[in-house]
């Protein structure tokens, strides 16, 4: 059957319409090709990227090296399963490990993934180590949480979109507050099964609430000082985005994770995703120490496709991008002239209420009810003016450009920001 390639805005969305899953509410915009920071509609119409695919697109699109590390990949082979070796893996492991700053690496696909592994690693070192009885082990969440939408997981989300008639849902979960250490020394000092406690150092899907400055290193002293697995979910705010390599790297200015800096706080299980692809292919990793990773064996857990040559290759160029061009470095440096420019605006602003985030990973908060439509009507205002962003949380708008960004397109972004919500002033 011949398919139509050269498809009008309202045909291709009519066709998502009839035949996709309604599991999205997309922007009305239709994207055929993107470079950098940059991406076309199908009617030639240039944007800037704001959302980078969900920090997944942190090179850029597109970017020449990965795109080349993936063809020259899959030219040669693509995937073996783990029934084999192959002659990728080994080298990927070894590069990702020791750019981390780890003893292992479990490879696998998506985000969910990477975290439903964190989870079983967790609680069968729970067992096998920490003496756990078989089935008591418990796992610290937080509330406003977003680690992916499988059932474990929304399980213990509190987002009530995600959860509600998706039940049964998986047992083993306590949610806590978040930014609220005193909150987990209680659960900590009152409960003797729990097995870990699993955080983002910002939760990015929550409007990119950015907690205390300490309490990471907090909360990582409570969990070692109970025998806990301390699990960084760094899917999103890892590998740059923030300003450092991790997000739980705080202030440091490495290009790699290390033992050196006081503000980083060195999570047990270091759970990746999203820009590990470079945009380009699908590849997460749970990292570990021996006395963790070394738990799981043969048959325990897997699947087709993690550790595949072809992610291999593009996951290893991906983190050599980032290295090679000092990502992390200039995401810090835009990111702080993103939130002065912006908080010059609110000081005058009747429609923004705040700014925050860190690194180029920053939210601004609308001055209107969750249930407004008015920051969507800004994200679509703002595709009209050429520039692409998305609301979470009803009043919240995340930008997240590519790291890839200039100064000087930063700041052409920001007057687009800026004239557009002057447009919306009360």
């Amino acid at each position: 059957m011949l398919i139509d390639q050269s498809l009008s805005p309202s045909h291709a969305i009519s066709l998502e319409d009839r035949f996709g899953a309604h599991n999205y509410h997309p922007i009305p915009v239709v994207l055929q090709r993107g470079e950098g920071v940059y991406v076309w509609d199908v009617e030639g119409k240039r944007y800037y990227d704001f959302l980078s695919a969900y920090s997944a697109v942190n090179q850029g699109h597109c970017h020449p090296q990965i795109i080349a590390a993936l063809v020259e990949q899959a030219q040669q082979l693509t995937l073996t399963s783990r029934a084999f070796y192959n002659d990728k893996l080994g080298v990927y492991e070894q590069f990702v490990t020791s750019y981390f700053g780890f003893d292992k690496v479990l490879p696998m696909n998506t985000g969910a993934e990477a975290v439903e592994t964190a989870l079983k690693i967790c609680r069968k070192w729970a067992y096998e180590k920490k003496g756990i009885p078989e089935n008591q082990a418990q796992i610290v969440v937080c509330e406003n949480n977003f680690h992916g939408r499988t059932t474990t997981i929304i399980s213990f989300s509190n987002d009530e979109n995600a959860r509600k008639n998706f039940g049964p849902y998986t047992n083993g979960f306590i949610r806590i507050p978040y930014d609220d250490v005193a909150a987990l020394e209680h659960v900590l000092k009152t409960n003797p099964n729990i097995a870990g406690f699993l955080v983002e150092p910002i939760q990015g899907e929550a409007g990119v609430y950015t907690p205390a400055d300490d309490y990471m290193k907090q909360t990582q002293a409570l969990c070692h000082a109970h025998n806990v697995l301390f699990i960084a979910d760094e899917i999103q705010t890892g590998i740059a985005r923030t300003g450092a390599l991790l997000a739980v790297c705080g202030d440091c200015t490495c290009e790699q994770a290390c033992e050196r800096q006081a503000s980083y706080t060195r999570p047990d299980l270091l759970i990746l995703g999203k820009a590990l692809s470079g945009g380009v292919y699908p590849v997460s990793a749970v990292l570990a120490d021996n006395a963790i990773m070394d738990v799981i064996k043969p048959g325990q857990h897997g699947s087709t496709f993690g550790g595949n040559p072809l992610a291999a290759a593009v996951a290893t160029k991906a983190l050599e991008v980032v290295q090679d061009e000092h990502l992390a470095q200039n995401a810090r440096r835009l990111g702080q002239l993103f939130r002065e420019k912006m908080q010059q605006y609110i000081d005058q602003s009747n429609i923004v209420t705040q700014v925050r985030g860190r690194g180029l990973l920053n939210a601004i908060v609308i001055n209107d009810h969750e249930e407004s439509e008015t920051a969507w009507n800004i994200c679509v205002e703002l595709a009209n003016n050429g520039l692409l962003a998305k609301p979470t949380h009803g009043n919240i708008i995340r930008f997240a450009p590519p790291l890839v960004m200039t100064e000087g397109q930063l700041l052409e972004c920001v007057d687009i920001i800026t004239t557009t919500l002057s447009k919306f002033e009360k």
